[in-house]
């Protein structure tokens, strides 16, 4: 939803190229009918592709329901399961029922403290299936629920930033999707900071550990280290673990992926600034050449960039020639409804 609104006020806020008249004696690129930058361009059969691409896609990935109700299952059997074993678990016990949700959670999240341990053969067992189960739904709950809250967060990060900032919703939004994974990157810094901060001042003033102890705890904590000397061991301090164990490790997950992309980003940007940079030779001329007429159009001039750039391979380019060449039945170098219906036909 979030990336749907942003690519749509980048589209309405962009200076209206396609429309704008070139000079004289310039040639005119006319714009791709069958990928209109305006919805409303589409025809009935076209939207009706698009909103059946769009469904399927919407099908492969699960919704950010879907994963909340199979993290809400996986923790609700977790917990029936584990309490009706609770007597062949170990270690120190506070209330049965927030024991074996505190359990489920610290197994879901690889934690495993050591204050409470399966002593029996079907505890361990359960402990194994439950350790595989929670980590594979935990990293679909680390794509659908850290990335929710890190892209409703980033607006208000950049707009504190940018307070003075003028032209409305449509910049800001232009400005994010620019540098978007730099202020996720910062988002989730500041988030992670915050939950460090209140787990350490939490194990100080109600485990009573000392301030080394609390921040001790914490680390070994959200990097899912899980020492077990130090860990929750109250009530209330076990009822504020098995929400602050999930929220921090989600977002310290979080933060070492995007800073892996911002890495990569830099990169990628080092990349751009020279193919775009650098001077074009005979010898970039005669590979731009795809069709060997001896001239370089700029359909063909881009390609070659892109390919500069690795947005597309040489691979991918043939196969798009081999579909045109197939559609263009007539062999008239141009693509009409008449030779897709004669494809279709033929088909």
């Amino acid at each position: 939803m979030a990336d749907n609104s942003i690519l749509q006020a980048l589209i309405e806020d962009s200076p209206n190229v396609l429309k704008r008249k070139p000079p004289e004696g310039t040639k005119r690129f006319r714009r791709c009918r069958s990928t209109p930058s305006d919805p409303t361009d589409q025809k009935p059969t076209e939207r009706g592709s698009a909103s059946q691409a769009k469904e399927l896609f919407k099908d492969i990935r699960p919704t950010f329901r879907l994963v909340g109700l199979l993290l809400f299952v996986y923790l609700l059997v977790g917990v029936i399961i584990f309490y009706l074993v609770m007597d062949q678990i170990s270690g120190r016990t506070t209330n049965r029922v927030l024991d074996a949700l505190y359990f489920v959670i610290v197994t879901m999240t690889s934690v495993g403290y050591g204050d409470l341990v399966p002593n029996t053969d079907t505890t361990k067992l359960l402990a194994c299936a439950f350790v595989f189960t929670g980590m594979a739904i935990i990293a679909l709950f680390i794509s659908k629920a850290a990335d929710y809250l890190v892209e409703k967060q980033e607006v208000l990060f950049f707009k504190a930033l940018h307070m003075n900032m003028k032209g409305g919703d449509a910049k800001i939004l232009r400005a994010i999707e620019t540098n978007r994974i730099k202020y996720k990157f910062y988002t989730v810094a500041i988030l992670l900071a915050m939950v460090i901060v209140a787990g350490t001042l939490f194990l100080w003033k109600i485990e009573k550990l000392s301030l080394v102890d609390s921040f001790y705890c914490v680390c070994a904590t959200i990097t899912t280290l899980g020492y077990g000397d130090k860990s929750f061991s109250s009530k209330w301090g076990r009822v504020f673990a098995v929400f602050w164990i999930i929220a921090s490790t989600l977002i310290m997950a979080q933060f070492f992926m995007y800073l892996a992309e911002l890495y990569t980003e830099g990169r990628q940007k080092v990349l751009a600034k020279w193919v775009h940079t650098r001077r074009i030779t005979t010898m970039d001329l005669e590979a731009a050449d795809l069709d060997g007429d001896g001239q370089v159009v700029a359909a063909e001039f881009v390609l070659y960039k892109l390919k500069e750039l690795g947005k597309i391979s040489q691979e991918e380019i043939s196969s798009f020639l081999e579909e045109f060449e197939k559609l263009d039945v007539d062999q008239s170098g141009t693509l009409s409804n008449y030779d897709l219906t004669l494809a279709q036909t033929s088909q």
